[in-house]
């Protein structure tokens, strides 16, 4: 084993840091993960620390590399949140807080205070907005800045020196080089990279909705110098943080990506029998406290409320389409935490985790009521996801979450199928964006590959598989975000002759789950009351267009009157 070499994969996710040891075939041989802080200071204000982040991530290298010699790890990849890092002139942080709190600097990504800011942004619709489905989202940093300039003028806008997606703060961090990621600032903060061959940020777009002070300076606050992911950041690890890591200094370290694309990157190369392996024929979906549907395609494709078509993003010489959900993994545990009869699952779990233990709880009604198969279970149940609203294919952070078909049971079974209904609701979001993908000619999916957390679920897999009635790859290797960032690493060590050849010789192998051609009837009825759900939320709205004020309230005057 003493000529096999190592690179170190970093992860910022929404809750905590994660770091992989991965062979340059793909293997992961350990890995860990530290805590990090997340501040709600009000709804949807989310804020966290880049010293906290920082310092999980020393912690998580160091814990990873423990045992093995500095000189065999030959790179290091870092993939975080799309979140809004700011720093002041002297590149400390600087609050992006209204508590003031100069250790709350970060803006996490699903924080929604920017949704006014999104929506005038949207009706001004400069040309530049087409590359993000035609409306931007409040989760993408020109709102966020837009805020911090309105809300935070003399605590924040004034003094700040430096604003970073969080994935470009880690490379400055580990190198002190400020480069900055295409897939970053394509993704989120309208880097403009166009069919034409443009490559700039577009001027006019920053002064039409007030932002036109980020161009001083050769825009040095939000970058200068742009980098594809994987390409080499200055001269690798400065000697200060080699020193903090245990690893070499001048180790090279890759230009970043955000988390989901990083999981696209280290998934996208799974390889299984009697599934075509060609890029463009593959949906990821990288699935956490949100989920991302990414595709890719050798020409750009406009799809509207998609993001995207965003070039070399993911795939070098490839656009990639992103669509996503704001609340997956969030929902299921909102799901399953509000629900009154978890306090009495817990504390019969034991070592089982309480989605299994509702899996297995619905594998029995299913017997009980002698149904081919669980899904058949929710025929008068059905829920609409969009609890944090919906980033895809409708693109309306207004939108509210719905469940149709409660009772006044409060027991475990009650519980199991909410979840169940809430999964299978997920499931026709994916096909919502599918669809949507292949309106505008995607028109070669031929299968979905699905990594994270719920991968590991059955009952998703399963449902996404049903739902879109196609072939669901799982990977052997679960850790693809990990795995991506580690191709980043190994990318700007030179270790292969492009990205193209290390996706290929990292992605490793898969399981599939086919479709149950049993219950597609059954999902395609439930898909339509899905899309009925929404147009019945429009309606809804439409029927209290109008308010009723106190003065006008029957129900307030006979109140009053008694």
């Amino acid at each position: 084993m003493d000529n096999v070499v190592y690179f170190v994969g970093v992860d910022v996710g929404t809750g905590s840091v994660r770091a992989a040891l991965v062979t340059e075939f793909g293997k992961i041989v350990s890995s860990a993960v530290e805590s990090t802080k997340t501040w709600n200071v009000q709804p949807d204000f989310y804020e966290q620390s880049t010293e906290d982040i920082w310092n999980a991530v020393v912690r998580s290298i160091k814990a990873v590399i423990t045992g093995v010699k500095p000189e065999k790890i030959k790179g290091v990849g870092f993939d975080a949140t799309c979140s809004l890092a700011c720093f002041d002139t002297e590149g400390k942080p600087l609050s992006v807080s209204p508590s003031g709190d100069n250790n709350q600097n970060v803006i996490l990504w699903l924080d929604h205070r920017a949704v006014k800011e999104a929506e005038e942004i949207n009706r001004l619709n400069h040309p530049v907005l087409k590359y993000v489905g035609g409306k931007i989202s409040p989760e993408m940093e020109t709102p966020k800045l837009l805020w911090l300039k309105r809300n935070l003028k003399k605590q924040c806008w004034d003094k700040a020196g430096l604003f970073f997606d969080l994935p470009d703060f880690l490379t400055w961090k580990a190198t002190n080089c400020d480069s900055r990621s295409s897939c970053s600032l394509v993704c989120k903060w309208t880097y403009e990279m166009s069919v034409e061959g443009t490559e700039k940020w577009n001027e006019s777009y920053f002064k039409q909705v007030g932002l036109e002070d980020l161009a001083e300076n050769n825009w040095r606050k939000i970058g200068t110098v742009v980098l594809p992911p994987g390409s080499p950041v200055g001269k690798g690890l400065s000697p200060i943080i080699a020193q903090e890591t245990g690893l070499l200094a001048g180790t090279p370290v890759g230009t970043s990506m955000i988390d989901a694309h990083a999981g696209g990157l280290g998934l996208i190369g799974c390889r299984v029998n009697n599934v075509d392996p060609a890029f463009h024929t593959r949906l990821s979906l990288i699935c956490g406290t949100s989920t991302c549907h990414m595709a890719v395609s050798k020409e750009a494709i406009f799809t509207p409320g998609i993001w995207g078509p965003y070039k070399n993003a993911m795939v070098p010489g490839m656009w990639l389409n992103e669509g996503g959900q704001s609340a997956t993994g969030k929902l299921i545990d909102h799901i399953i935490e509000s629900h009154p009869a978890t306090p009495e699952i817990r504390k019969k779990l034991g070592d089982l985790h309480i989605q299994q233990y509702l899996s297995n709880l619905l594998h029995n009604l299913a017997k009980k009521e002698n149904l081919e198969s669980v899904a058949f279970l929710t025929k008068d149940l059905h829920v609409w996801p969009d609890f944090h609203g919906n980033r895809s294919p409708i693109a309306d952070p207004s939108l509210k979450g719905m469940i149709s078909g409660l009772t006044l049971a409060q027991d475990e079974e009650n519980l199991a199928l909410i979840y169940l209904a809430a999964i299978q609701a997920l499931s026709y979001g994916t096909r919502h964006i599918l669809e949507s993908l292949r309106e505008s000619n995607y028109t070669e999916i031929k299968s979905t590959l699905i990594c994270g957390g719920l991968s590991k679920n059955p009952i998703f897999t399963e449902a996404q598989a049903d739902v879109c009635n196609l072939p669901v790859v799982c990977p052997d290797e679960v850790e693809s975000v990990l795995l991506g960032a580690a191709i980043l690493g190994a990318c700007a060590a030179g270790h292969f002759k492009d990205m193209t050849t290390a996706i290929q010789s990292m992605g490793g192998a898969g399981k599939v789950v086919e479709p149950n051609k049993a219950v597609v009837d059954f999902h395609n009825k439930k898909y339509q009351v899905f899309l009925k759900m929404y147009r019945n939320q429009l309606e809804y709205r439409s029927i209290m267009g109008t308010q009723i004020s106190k003065k006008n309230c029957p129900f307030c005057n006979t109140r009053k009157n008694n």
